[in-house]
């Protein structure tokens, strides 16, 4: 399995990118959850955003991005999206894509350790 995180690079403030996760040797349909996670430097791994398998099925954010970023898939492609509008400084990261085979209680999807496989990341630097 193995999963690559693309499309991160240097923006300006109030910029826009759209990450790319793509998964090979695994499809997401067999994956309760695909999530989106970032580092920034000093800081720990936090929770962005995540997308259940099904088609329809609510998404979830974090409060610092909802409003900015979009996450979505598309099955054909066996891709994940996440659309960052309105970028800030402090979306300064590298971004991971991130595959969850069980469901667990609460929100589950939040937490990195409940996730199994990790993409490598890719670096977002936004400028002020």
């Amino acid at each position: 399995v193995q999963l690559q995180a693309s499309g991160g690079g240097l923006v300006q403030n109030g910029g826009s990118l759209r990450l790319s996760c793509v998964a090979s040797g695994f499809t997401f349909d067999d994956a309760w959850a695909i999530g989106w996670f970032r580092q920034a430097p000093g800081k720990e791994r936090e929770f962005v955003a995540s997308i259940p398998r099904w088609t329809g099925g609510s998404t979830a954010y974090a409060e610092a991005v909802t409003g900015r970023f979009t996450i979505s898939r598309d099955g054909a492609k066996n891709t994940v999206y996440l659309q960052m509008n309105s970028l800030k400084p402090e979306d300064t990261a590298v971004y991971y894509c991130a595959v969850g085979l069980r469901r667990y209680g609460g929100d589950w999807y939040r937490r990195d350790a409940n996730y199994n496989y990790w993409g490598q990341g890719t670096k977002v630097t936004v400028s002020s």
